[in-house]
């Protein structure tokens, strides 16, 4: 399941592009490699990141990865359901389960990571 509308990184996040900022996640392969998420680390909003740059952990019953920020800029919102139910990154890697937006410095970023036939091929290939 690799949604047509997205834009992906090679280390498994997707970008949803709204209005003024970019939301990140998990992909259902990587949520899938991770088992049962159990506890999600987040950033502070207003934390200024760069391209690449850690910006929290995904905890689950397998094992402990950390999460990049896709693009350069500031982290304007985080999911704080994720505190309470970590659980929403396997039931809904897409929607309910976004881990952070981001308000980019770069808008031709986004444009340069993987489309989702790129990711497709990605994930092939593991």
């Amino acid at each position: 399941m690799t949604p047509e509308d997205l834009k992906y990184t090679e280390e498994h996040e997707w970008l949803a592009t709204t209005a003024e900022t970019v939301r990140v996640g998990i992909t259902d392969y990587a949520q899938q490699q991770l088992g049962d998420v159990v506890f999600v680390e987040l950033p502070e909003v207003g934390k200024a990141v760069g391209a690449g740059d850690p910006i929290g952990e995904v905890e689950s019953t397998k094992s402990v990865s950390e999460i990049f920020a896709p693009v350069a800029g500031e982290v304007t919102a985080v999911n704080t359901a994720l505190d309470e139910h970590p659980e929403l990154i396997n039931s809904d890697p897409y929607g309910e389960g976004w881990i952070i937006e981001v308000s980019v410095t770069d808008p031709g970023a986004v444009e340069a990571l993987l489309d989702a036939e790129a990711y497709q091929e990605l994930t092939e290939k593991d």
